[in-house]
């Protein structure tokens, strides 16, 4: 699904636009912080945390969960990285800090994760809530299958 050949300019791109948002809104953008974002977008592909901590162990960090989910939790706050929730794991935010809501569909074959963004979809959510008297925290859909790349192969 991906349109990425070159993950160096994706990674370089993505930690480019978090030290800017870092420098905006005067957080510290630690050296784990910027190892995690960089292992994120190694790939278009989710990763786990403790996939993250494998790929830190050696490096001179505390190699350690904690390390791991605070950084992911930095990355998460400030609207770097997206948790995909059915899979447990994280993937990079290609416009970080552009809207709130955000949904994915998932390749079950290849494992790439596409971000879609669509106002008419959070407007019928909203409308929803709205109609039930529901106010939500949080709207995450994700909707799993095979992408085009992957049916063609077939």
């Amino acid at each position: 699904m991906s349109n990425c050949d070159n993950h160096d300019s994706c990674i370089n791109t993505a930690l480019k636009e978090a030290q800017n948002i870092c420098d905006q809104r005067d957080l510290r953008f630690t050296k784990i912080r910027k190892t995690v974002l960089s292992i994120i977008w190694e790939s278009h592909k989710p990763i786990k945390a403790y996939d993250i901590l494998d790929k830190i162990t050696g490096m001179e960090f505390s190699a350690k969960p904690p390390t791991v989910y605070r950084a992911l939790d930095f990355l998460l706050e400030n609207g770097l990285i997206h948790k995909i929730n059915s899979l447990n794991a994280y993937v990079g935010c290609p416009h970080p800090l552009q809207h709130e809501q955000c949904y994915f569909i998932i390749c079950s074959s290849c494992d790439e994760i596409e971000e879609c963004c669509d106002k008419d979809i959070t407007n019928a959510i909203e409308g929803v809530m709205a109609k039930n008297k529901f106010s939500h925290s949080n709207i995450a859909i994700e909707i799993n299958g095979t992408c085009n790349n992957c049916l063609n192969e077939k």
